[in-house]
């Protein structure tokens, strides 16, 4: 056992503590190992009630991972060290979170990065007056993992933004605002609290011994935190903060500015996708796994940790820090991992899956399936090769056998025709997905059909076009029993960064025609404004940086802006390839009109944006263009 931490039983109680203050109580490879295996061993202890982690010295609890061998290891080309041990430390982290009996953690001085994910996930965290809590890994070009993104995406309003970001420390009545911490205890009645917990093996003298904790200064700026930090990408905080007056955007920006651009980014993008209530913090840990084993090779950490903590010249020189990030760096940094995977005790990730459907769309998904494990047997039918994929030469033979079928398919009458098919050679209990786009009267007859024979039954449309099925950052719109669903999310947890359970069968394509007619609707208000600004004199960027930043903001303008060389990169910069073609937003926005028809509601606003998607399709040059192609259109019209 490491020198570094005392492990013992005393009382009721399972005692860990940090003893190395000298090192701030830096945790080391060795540290991790030890206290996850004595934590599986008190899980089955009777004699052990509870778990108390605590630490020496009065400036820190844990200041965060031992970092110096992850870059001499990092700088030799050595990967795999660094892999290890993050692999190893997130599992932790998660029998912690999951841990069956109280885990109480008691953090003084300095509590970060590492010191978080030891500290932070048990059932009962005690901070004191001395306490200081900080995820500062964007500033050595890391993002916040060991579960912190799971934390932040928990925190109140855009807090969570704030802190990732900004790297800001919390005191103790910061730390339990923001959902870090617990109890506030002075500091003087540790001892007497310890020993009470030991003698007792009970919980309940914490909230005996508890006070009131200091003002939270977070509180106080909720609502200029919730402004500053709306946006939903790097540049759009940035313009917010650098549009902003005050003492506290300044400070904001001067530490967004001296932080890495991609772990910044990649922050933001991971607490999007965390902020669903049906997140898991195995999910959370999963996501930073994503980042940190590509980190060595393809971030800025070792040119950060190089500027912070070795050469201390305070200079790092980040990727990407006098230009715009490239959106697909953020996707390439956040892609799964297929074989190399974070996994966890007791988990079944593999299944036999049909896949019935590989174009575009389909032939990714499949693919980021097969890279995850699973066995993946497809058909289409045009000739393709998927990689990790076998091909069957038919639909009913890819389902043959399967635990799980997906489908993905044009419209909902090729989807009833294949559903006839492969409904009959599925075996029964086994699960039917269909991420197609279609009508939802042939979503609830598929549904009802797959059910009448002893399937379980998704209907689950997506959202993010081909980059997103290429990336594995699709979001699934969900119908049906929760049983199907529960089946199904893990191969959503795969194939995108969000599934949503919407409701019963049909419920998925609903919300799928729903969004896509707001889409719709709102491109079309974008490009308009853009077509007028022009005609106005007033410069693109100047109404981008306005417009992201105040009431008009909306996807369509900050996330997929149509006007190329404003805000991040979109299909605007590539010619208007698409990332999302006309011709689908058209046919979307059909489906949306014939539902609105089949219970009569009255849609004109999505009504007139299929006439005007109808027009550019069919009649003018829109085919086969980027469904914000509508700029340049507008551009060359004229009133009347």
């Amino acid at each position: 056992m490491t020198d570094d931490i005392d492990i013992r039983v005393t009382g009721r109680a399972g005692r860990i503590t940090f003893t190395r203050p000298q090192a701030l109580n830096a945790l080391s490879y060795d540290m991790c190992l030890a206290i996850e295996a004595v934590m599986r061993q008190w899980a089955d202890d009777d004699e052990v009630a509870l778990v108390v982690i605590d630490a020496m010295g009065d400036k820190a609890f844990c200041a965060g991972g031992d970092v110096a061998e992850l870059y001499r290891t990092g700088i030799t080309g050595d990967y795999s060290y660094a892999r290890t041990f993050w692999r190893d430390e997130y599992r932790l982290n998660a029998c912690i979170a999951d841990y069956p009996k109280p885990v109480v953690s008691m953090m003084q001085g300095f509590t970060m990065g590492g010191g978080v994910g030891i500290g932070c996930h048990g059932s009962h965290r005690v901070v004191c007056e001395t306490s200081q809590m900080a995820m500062p890994e964007a500033g050595i070009g890391l993002i916040p993992d060991v579960g912190g993104t799971y934390l932040l995406s928990r925190a109140p309003g855009r807090v969570g933004e704030y802190l990732g970001l900004t790297a800001a420390r919390m005191g103790p009545g910061d730390a339990i605002f923001a959902g870090f911490a617990d109890h506030y205890v002075p500091r003087d009645r540790w001892a007497d609290l310890i020993e009470l917990l030991e003698a007792s093996g009970d919980t309940a003298p914490i909230a005996e011994l508890a006070e009131t904790a200091p003002d939270a200064a977070l509180a106080a700026h909720l609502d200029e935190i919730d402004r500053l930090f709306a946006g939903d990408s790097l540049e759009a905080v940035r313009a917010s903060l650098e549009a902003a007056d005050g003492d506290f955007a300044a400070t904001a920006l001067n530490a967004v500015r001296r932080n890495s651009p991609l772990s910044m980014a990649c922050t933001l993008e991971m607490l999007a996708r965390l902020r669903s209530e049906q997140a898991t913090i195995r999910q959370a840990l999963e996501l930073e796994y994503r980042f940190t084993w590509r980190s060595q090779p393809e971030s800025d950490f070792l040119e950060g940790v190089r500027a912070q903590l070795i050469d201390k010249d305070r200079n790092p020189q980040w990727r990407n820090a006098d230009g715009p990030l490239p959106d697909t760096a953020v996707r390439h940094m956040l892609a799964p991992l297929g074989e190399d995977t974070l996994t966890f005790e007791g988990e079944e990730r593999l299944m036999k899956i049909g896949f019935i459907g590989l174009g575009n769309m389909g032939g990714p998904m499949a693919a980021n399936l097969a890279k995850a494990g699973h066995e993946v047997t497809g058909f289409d039918m045009a000739p393709v090769e998927i990689a990790g994929v076998t091909m069957a030469d038919s639909a009913a033979e890819a389902a043959t056998g399967a635990d799980v079928v997906i489908t993905m398919l044009p419209n909902g009458q090729i989807l009833r025709s294949v559903a006839a098919e492969i409904i009959p050679a599925m075996s029964k209990g086994a699960t039917f997905v269909d991420c197609s786009t279609v009508d939802v009267d042939s979503a609830r007859a598929v549904a009802e059909e797959a059910e009448a024979a002893g399937l379980l039954a998704v209907d689950a449309p997506v959202s993010g076009g081909t980059g997103g099925a290429t990336a594995g950052t699709l979001t699934f719109m969900a119908g049906g029993s929760d049983q199907a669903f529960a089946v199904a999310k893990p191969l959503f947890d795969i194939m995108g960064q969000k599934a949503v359970h919407c409701g019963t069968a049909g419920a998925g394509q609903a919300a799928k025609i729903c969004n896509n007619m707001i889409l719709g609707v709102t491109m079309i208000a974008t490009c308009e404004a853009f077509a007028l600004a022009d005609k106005l004199g007033l410069d693109r960027q100047k109404m981008f940086d306005v417009v992201s930043t105040s009431s008009g903001y909306s996807w369509t303008m900050n996330a997929y802006c149509p006007a190329p060389g404003v805000g991040p990169q979109s299909p605007a910069d590539n010619d208007y390839k698409p990332g999302f073609a006309s011709e689908l937003m058209l046919k979307d926005l059909r489906l949306s009109q014939q539902a609105a028809e089949s219970a009569d509601a009255d849609t004109p606003m999505g009504a007139l944006a299929q006439q005007l998607y109808a027009q550019f399709v069919e009649s003018e040059d829109g085919k086969g263009m980027d469904f914000s192609a509508m700029l340049p259109r507008f551009e060359k019209r004229h009133r009347g």
